[in-house]
């Protein structure tokens, strides 16, 4: 297993725990009348409560952007990296950034904004709800060195949300080639949407077979099945689980993001499940 992990977050089994902005200029669900000094409270607000809940990391992303774009517009990437470069100077544990869904941006983003890591989909053809999704691994990869973007550790999703890989390709073969031809620093397998359980079957099939490579749970992490998430991954990207209710469009409950935190902390203290 590579040391990274936990040269970065300090921790085995990470969680990162996601901050969603709100809808941005040029979205569809953004309002003008509250502005961007709303969307930058909101923000605020839900960092602080991912914080003080004890996550080990925090991922901010585009969630409330719908519908997603393959190839974003400068006006989301500025608009993020204004929000994320106020909020950086509150933030006391790592940081990435997501710019769904365009990994060029969000390794732009993250030079910018000096986040640690990034989550993208890099490889693959897909048919999604987006349309056909294509992606050009070699050229992003080029781009991340070109702009001197190499400390960025690369989180490759490699089953996205929303999308079905063109090609009957078992999920096996699809995480051998993906490291072997790119080299990605960590795996993330994801369930059918936000907030949707991945499975932990498939979690542990993945892991089987790129063992050296970190392997993290994208979706559906829960308090109910936390334990068996990370029996099988080497830590957990988490966001509808912290939310009031446990619904992604809310607000993070800090609660919530304290139960789970307990518990995720027994776990690596080898404390058994309660009876």
């Amino acid at each position: 297993m590579q040391t990274w992990v936990k040269d970065l977050f300090g921790v085995e089994k990470p969680v990162i725990g996601m901050c969603h902005m709100r809808a941005m200029p040029g979205d569809p669900q953004y309002d003008a009348v509250k502005g961007m000094a709303w969307v930058y409270e909101q923000a605020r607000a839900d960092m602080l409560a991912l914080q003080e809940g004890g996550v080990d990391a925090i991922l901010f992303s585009n969630e409330f952007s719908l519908p997603y774009l393959t190839k974003v517009e400068t006006i989301t990437v500025a608009c993020m990296a204004s929000v994320v470069g106020e909020l950086k100077r509150e933030v006391k544990i790592p940081y990435g950034v997501n710019v769904l869904w365009d990994p060029q941006a969000s390794i732009d983003l993250a030079m910018a904004t000096g986040a640690r890591f990034v989550r993208e989909i890099f490889t693959g053809v897909y048919a999604s709800d987006f349309g056909l999704w294509n992606t050009n691994a070699g050229e992003v990869i080029r781009h991340q060195y070109a702009i001197g973007a190499q400390h960025v550790r690369l989180f490759f999703n490699i089953v996205p949300e929303a999308a079905a890989y063109l090609g009957n390709r078992p999920v096996t073969d699809i995480a051998r080639s993906t490291v072997f031809n790119n080299r990605p620093d960590a795996l993330c397998v994801s369930g059918l949407t936000a907030g949707a359980e991945t499975s932990a079957q498939t979690l542990k099939l993945v892991k089987d077979v790129v063992p050296d490579t970190p392997v993290f749970a994208n979706t559906g992490v829960r308090l109910d099945n936390v334990e068996e998430q990370l029996k099988a991954a080497d830590g957990a990207v988490i966001g509808t689980t912290f939310k009031q209710d446990g619904n992604t469009w809310n607000p993070v409950d800090v609660r919530r993001v304290k139960a789970l935190m307990d518990r995720v902390r027994q776990l690596r203290a080898g404390v058994p499940t309660a009876n």
